[in-house]
């Protein structure tokens, strides 16, 4: 698959999961150059995912919290343990410290299933860790 090609799917999948009433989805579309969706959550209100596209893979990522200061060694105790049995995203540090949930899709697997699984993925990680990730930061500030 070309990375015109993934895109194109990326777009087509994501399109369609906002026109379906039943979806969570409540944005689907490109800003300041790359394409996500936006989708309502339990946990919070809502969770912004960005997709990139490469040459050999699709990845994807969600904020999860700010860089917990105070509960930093707990906070990543608790990432390392979720993250043996998390598949296909991960949670991990995003470029500023903050945590993020991550994955990549390798271009040869990526079709609208796998793109469903991974956003299921990341729904369910950030609905399992963001109330923990809080209460381990509230625990630790004075």
């Amino acid at each position: 698959m070309t990375v015109d090609e993934a895109y194109r799917l990326v777009v087509t999948t994501t399109q369609g999961w906002l026109e379906d009433p039943e979806s969570d989805v409540v944005w689907a579309g490109e800003h300041e150059g790359r394409w996500g969706i936006r989708m309502a959550q339990r946990c919070r209100d809502f969770t912004t995912i960005w997709f990139t596209i490469g040459e050999r893979t699709v990845g994807y990522e969600a904020f999860l919290v700010p860089d917990p200061p105070d509960g930093r060694s707990d906070a990543y105790r608790y990432c390392l343990a979720r993250n043996r049995t998390s598949w296909p995203a991960r949670i991990a540090l995003d470029s500023e410290g903050d945590l993020s949930v991550a994955g990549r899709i390798p271009l040869e697997q990526l079709s609208p299933v796998a793109l469903d699984e991974a956003v299921g993925a990341v729904y369910e990680t950030i609905e399992l860790a963001f109330r923990p990730l809080l209460a381990i930061g509230r625990e630790k500030t004075p």
